[in-house]
């Protein structure tokens, strides 16, 4: 049992792999998430593909684990509320979605929000309880 157990310490920051895939496999989505008012979209899109991999490989080798498992929860937290919160509000979703499909993009990006929420709690407690090396958080 403890096996599987211990399987959650692997599995949790390997799910990333699919942001990784995502900001790879369509550049143009990743970079449409970058508000307006911030520039270089695809500068971002990439930029956050690395810092990805980055916590993907420092949790699985347990090298500055908790650092990376803080950052990536600031990361998280941050897209909650600088991408999806003024979504979930009706803010840059593109005149495109101005008819039927605004409340329906409103609604995902309310989900998208809270399950920002809920994986930067994940990121924490991980940092807390199962991240080992504590060179820089202590």
């Amino acid at each position: 049992m403890d096996k599987i157990l211990n399987s959650g310490r692997y599995i949790f920051p390997l799910s990333f792999l699919l942001y990784v895939g995502l900001h790879l496999g369509k550049p143009e989505a990743g970079a449409a998430f970058v508000p307006d008012y911030i520039p270089f979209p695809y500068f971002w899109n990439y930029f956050t593909l690395v810092c990805i991999l980055l916590f993907i490989v420092s949790a699985v080798i347990g090298k500055y684990d908790k650092l990376a498992y803080v950052l990536m929860a600031l990361y998280v937290m941050l897209m909650a509320f600088i991408v999806h919160l003024p979504r979930t509000l009706g803010h840059e979703l593109g005149t495109a979605n101005m008819m039927a499909g605004l409340e329906r993009e409103k609604e995902l990006e309310m989900v998208n929000f809270f399950r920002n929420i809920m994986v930067t709690g994940a990121l924490l407690a991980f940092a807390k309880y199962v991240a080992k090396d504590n060179r820089i958080i202590n």
